[in-house]
């Protein structure tokens, strides 16, 4: 057998339109006047001029570029080669034309084979990405509305994209409303406004004023398209007479504030609520905000820059979803930490509570809730708590530390991974049978609420690694469907949550808003409080530093292997290198979705559970997506997350703070004494 990858090198084949196929195995046939085959002495001789017959691929496909007009396209052409016949069928068929190869010529032209053609836009300028939008569906492009409307935003604006398509509805093609080209053009038409309004309703609500919504409608053809944009426009015009004018597009459906904390909080109330009840109550509030999430304000082109100045409302419903997971690490900080005269073997019973609680927002599929529950008691001022953990039950520790691996970083964040591609779309969880007994009574499906800082992960490390445009100014298209690819397992992650019901409990949920906020070194004090720290080494604090590399992601701007499989396959968006960028986020918790981009908000990754020693110190990154600063081209002085260990005997294990190369020695110990809670002062130590 011939090499896959040979070529001919310009040989002359039978059946081969093109001197650089691809060989996949030749068949010797015996020279002229050699004797018949063994067996077969009547057998004819073969008088064919060539010694070799070929093989070649039956799907045969070539893929080029070609720019037309302000667009790149990536075109696909395939050879449609005849099956082949039966062995029995080959020998007929060449007996009976050995008989008539005399008669024919020798330069007789060759029946070409038929050739399929398909194409999609690769890059393009601003103006012809938005007319593509009309000429997809003809072109046999049929993802790219889909892509186009899900990832617009980080490219152009809404208002943007209305006037191209207006300008071009007021010039249709066709010399009459009745040709076929026109009735064409107004099918496109309808589906892409058909499928904008209802997929992405945010953005026509979002417009400041409706006047491009009244321009454009009397443009389309008559029917309920048309009425659909009068209705929104008529409903934009109301809402600016109301005070303060129009939402902003961050602004549509975001719930109402939540009431203020009740001074009379009890912490020990956690424990008359079933674990059952709590996880129920919190998975409502995981759910309802999931399916208001709006996976555009996910892309790393938004959620990067939220930080900046006149962003302050941006991704309003990411952010809902963060505050949400904040909100219930400090629930279970707050509920452990606040009764501070507690005995130990009373604060154990809190831990196992809260270890039931993630328990049951597992057989939920409620991933958020279950790693903001997980993450809080990973957290340091909880960890430390070293007589806690030792009288608290054995069996508790051991789901505990089961629960914790599902969000191990290994291999980046694979078991989670793989729980969302295994239960994405189940309707129940793949529990053991002992949790599969505990629930049988649940007959409604149930939606999966991921822990959206996966996403948020991937598409800001994609934004990272992919650039913006070409070498040429044209829009990098290629990269808005890589990201589309994360868009849409948001978007069937939430068509499973759309139909879940859920009851209830207003005691719950009266004790969950009267918990007050801790901050982090209010945190650390209570603990302090209930556990004294272990006294220093006699050589004081001495700091391990590890570097945590972070490769250069402005060289790594290659591109990006797009997967091909469906949805319901649920595959990972990442391939190999942005696996390799992604797998050095450090795994994010508490203040993992926090607003607040300072990158020193970092903790301990996990260590082994024992029944002496806390089960697992807490890791936190800067923020979910966010990347250290300077990682970008034309950047400052190169900046790393380092992870710092520190010789403390109460249970502190590690740190991570930012470097830069322009730090000297002091600063950096300086800054790791701090995150340790220590004197500052003493670097010099």
């Amino acid at each position: 057998m011939l090499p896959r990858n040979l070529r001919v090198g310009g040989a002359d084949l039978p059946g081969a339109e093109s001197s650089q196929v691809p060989l996949i195995g030749y068949r010797p046939l015996p020279p002229d006047g050699a004797a018949p085959a063994a067996g077969r002495p009547d057998a004819p001789q073969e008088s064919s001029p060539m010694k070799t017959t070929w093989y070649c691929p039956l799907d045969l496909s070539t893929v080029v570029e070609e720019e037309e007009d302000g667009l790149i396209y990536s075109v696909v052409l395939k050879q449609q080669h005849a099956m082949p016949n039966s062995p029995r069928t080959q020998t007929q068929t060449q007996n009976q034309t050995q008989n008539q190869t005399q008669n024919q010529t020798q330069n007789q032209p060759r029946v070409k084979p038929a050739v399929s053609r398909s194409q999609c836009v690769k890059a393009g300028t601003e103006e012809k990405l938005v007319l593509h939008l009309l000429h997809s569906f003809s072109m046999g492009d049929s993802s790219f509305v889909s892509v186009f409307l899900s990832t617009y935003r980080s490219f152009t604006s809404t208002e943007t994209v209305l006037d191209v398509l207006t300008d071009r509805l007021q010039n249709p093609p066709g010399l009459s409303e009745t040709s076929q080209l026109r009735q064409s053009f107004n099918k496109a038409v309808c589906s892409v406004f058909s499928t904008w309004l209802s997929e992405f309703p945010e953005d026509f609500l979002g417009l400041r004023d409706p006047s491009r919504l009244l321009r454009l409608a009397p443009l389309l053809p008559p029917g309920d398209l048309r009425s659909r944009l009068l209705r929104t426009a008529e409903e934009l015009s109301e809402r600016a007479l109301l005070p303060g004018g129009p939402p902003g597009p961050s602004g549509a459906g975001s719930p109402p504030p939540d009431p203020p904390p009740d001074p009379r909080f009890e912490p020990t109330a956690i424990l008359g609520f079933p674990a059952a009840v709590i996880a129920e109550q919190l998975t409502k509030i995981e759910t309802e905000l999931f399916v208001r999430l709006v996976p555009s304000h996910c892309l790393g082109s938004a959620w990067s820059q939220r930080d900046r100045k006149g962003q302050e409302d941006a991704c309003r419903s990411v952010r809902d979803t963060v505050s949400q997971f904040n909100r219930l690490a400090n629930a279970v900080l707050a509920s452990c930490l606040r009764p501070t005269q507690l005995r130990p073997p009373q604060r154990a019973r809190l831990l196992e509570r809260w270890i039931g609680v993630a328990e049951e927002c597992r057989a939920r599929k409620n991933f958020s809730s279950l790693y903001a529950v997980v993450s809080a008691l990973q957290s340091n001022p909880i960890h430390r708590l070293r007589r806690t953990w030792q009288e608290t039950d054995r069996e508790a520790l051991r789901r505990y530390e089961e629960l914790s691996e599902i969000f191990s970083d290994k291999d980046n964040y694979s078991q989670s991974r793989e729980l969302l591609k295994e239960e994405g779309t189940s309707k129940f969880a793949n529990l053991d049978n002992r949790l599969n007994n505990r629930h049988t009574s649940r007959s409604s499906a149930q939606g999966t609420v991921p822990y959206l800082g996966l996403f948020l992960t991937d598409l800001t490390m994609l934004d990272t690694a992919v650039k913006d445009r070409l070498d040429n100014g044209y829009i990098n298209f290629d990269k808005r469907r890589r990201e589309f690819e994360v868009l849409a397992q948001i978007r069937l992650l939430q068509s499973s949550c759309k139909n879940c019901v859920f009851y209830t409990d207003e005691a719950f949920m009266r004790w969950y808003h009267s918990i007050p906020t801790l901050s982090e070194e209010d945190s650390y004090r209570l603990s302090n409080e209930i556990e004294a720290p272990g006294e220093p080494s006699p050589r004081g604090p001495t700091p391990t530093v590890v570097i945590t590399q972070c490769p250069d992601l402005s060289s790594s701007r290659v591109s990006l292997g797009l997967h091909s499989e469906g949805l319901s396959d649920f595959q990972s968006p990442v391939n190999n290198l942005l696996s390799k960028l992604t797998k050095h986020m450090r795994s994010p918790s508490v203040s993992c979705l926090d607003v607040d981009t300072s990158p020193s908000s970092a903790d301990s990754p996990p260590a082994s559970l024992t029944p002496s020693t806390p089960a697992k110190s807490h890791r936190r990154s800067a923020s979910c997506g966010n990347n250290p600063p300077g990682s970008g081209p034309g950047s400052g002085p190169d900046m790393r997350i380092v992870r710092i260990r520190m010789g403390l005997q109460d249970g502190n294990l590690y740190r991570s703070i930012l470097v830069t190369s322009n730090d000297k020695t002091p600063t950096v110990i300086g800054a790791a004494l701090a995150k340790h809670s220590q004197d500052p002062k003493q670097a010099s130590r």
